[in-house]
């Protein structure tokens, strides 16, 4: 039996010898393969911050004001005091009037601690701006932001029937063809606008939290009118800013180019017009544009009031305007005027003035338009009042390096092109 053990020993200790080698030899190969636990760095999650606070360390109950529902209404049921909610009231005047808390709208009512009583409520004044009120410090009350995200968009399209129904064609907010009719409003009357017309628009769509909330800042824009390309270009240096021409010049003339928003032309300036009521030719010195009752009128550039009257067989309630030493403008047939209109009152262009009416001699409700050069009444459709405020020499080579980066961008736009083509800023 003796002669086996010496083998076997000899065996064993062959076997252990190799194991330990095998093993010295693979931890010199790859050192980090084996790391003591304690050594592994803890990872901690980065906080999530809500309104200025810590996620993690408050409870939110999210709420939508109901109909007729006030500041108190909502608080009171919280046990919160009403001498609580009067000074909240009072020292949020000057950051938001809560009185004009809106049905529908979400408020967050916020806790700190295990008290019933909320700490905070969160009023969502829109979907990027809210209010936050310190329920537990009255003076406390704070306006904040939620962090937006722009996202490039391109969009091009051909007119077939509206700017409005194009944009929706396109796949974009038709808010965009308010927007656009806004840059273009001195060089384009978009009452004339035409079937064939084309636009192409480089702008920002806004996020908040990943939900779309509206149209941002446009960049470039170009539209084609009865075949006449024009190019729009926002541009901001210097205390300079605007929509700028590919000439430097500002797209803002002395002169809106209509004193009203969506409608049609119904008679245009004649120097001998059937007159529709009296029935009989006679010079119709102005432009009537059809509306609805009660639809804004606004001031087509600065200047002082200087008549507001009423013609019973004329012109009903109208307004004159008087912009400079050679322009007057006058509006007819108003059904109510602007808050604070008067004689002597300085208005400011694309301020509301009045509401269009039927006032005087008329047959349905639309506004007549008028414009006097030197006392002289001339087609409004036809004034071509010049540009103002170009780009300076200092800002011009910034400008130029822009805009034609950004018109060759433009040019480079299909008219086929949909809206999910997005370039991330």
């Amino acid at each position: 039996m003796k002669k086996y053990i010496f083998p076997i020993i000899s065996i064993l200790l062959i076997a252990i010898i190799a194991v330990l080698f095998i093993r010295k030899s693979h931890v010199n190969s790859d050192p980090q393969e084996f790391v003591a636990l304690d050594t592994i760095p803890e990872i901690i999650p980065e906080p999530i911050f809500v309104w200025g606070m810590n996620k993690d360390s408050i409870t939110i109950d999210t709420c939508k004001v109901k109909r007729n529902q006030s500041l108190s209404d909502i608080l009171r049921k919280k046990n919160i005091s009403a001498l609580t909610v009067h000074n909240l009231a009072l020292n949020a005047k000057s950051i938001f009037d809560v009185r004009k808390i809106k049905s529908g709208n979400a408020y967050y009512l916020i806790q700190k601690d295990t008290f019933p009583e909320p700490d905070y409520m969160v009023y969502e004044e829109s979907a990027i701006d809210y209010i936050v009120f310190d329920l537990n410090n009255p003076e406390n009350i704070t306006r904040g932001e939620k962090d937006i995200e722009n996202i490039e968009k391109k969009v091009a399209g051909v007119i077939t029937t509206s700017l409005w129904n194009s944009m929706i064609e396109s796949g974009v907010s038709p808010v965009l063809a308010v927007e656009l009719s806004d840059i273009f409003a001195w060089t384009i009357d978009f009452f004339g606008i035409q079937s064939g017309d084309r636009f192409k628009v480089i702008f920002d769509e806004q996020f908040v939290e990943g939900e779309y909330v509206g149209i941002g800042a446009i960049k470039a824009a170009y539209f084609e009118h009865m075949g006449t390309p024009l190019y729009a270009f926002y541009f901001q240096k210097n205390e300079q800013e605007g929509f700028f021409d590919t000439n430097g010049n500002s797209l803002r003339k002395a002169f809106l180019k209509a004193p009203l928003n969506f409608s049609r032309i119904s008679s245009r300036y004649s120097k001998s017009r059937m007159h529709p009521v009296l029935k009989y030719r006679r010079p119709h010195l102005g432009v009537d544009y059809a509306a609805a009752t009660g639809t804004p009128v606004y001031s087509i550039g600065d200047g002082v009031i200087t008549k507001k009257a009423y013609q019973k067989n004329g012109g009903g309630y109208y307004l004159t305007i008087k912009h400079n030493s050679v322009y007057k403008s006058q509006y007819m047939h108003l059904s109510a005027y602007g808050k604070g209109i008067r004689e002597g009152v300085r208005v400011k262009q694309g301020q509301h003035i009045g509401n269009v009416g039927m006032t005087g001699l008329a047959t349905g409700p639309h506004l007549d338009f008028r414009i006097y050069k030197n006392g002289t009444p001339v087609d409004p459709l036809k004034v071509d009042a010049p540009p103002v405020e170009p780009i300076t020499e200092v800002n011009r080579p910034s400008f130029e390096a822009f805009s034609d980066s950004m018109r060759i961008l433009l040019d480079s736009i299909p008219y086929e092109i949909i809206n999910d083509l997005a370039l991330k800023n």
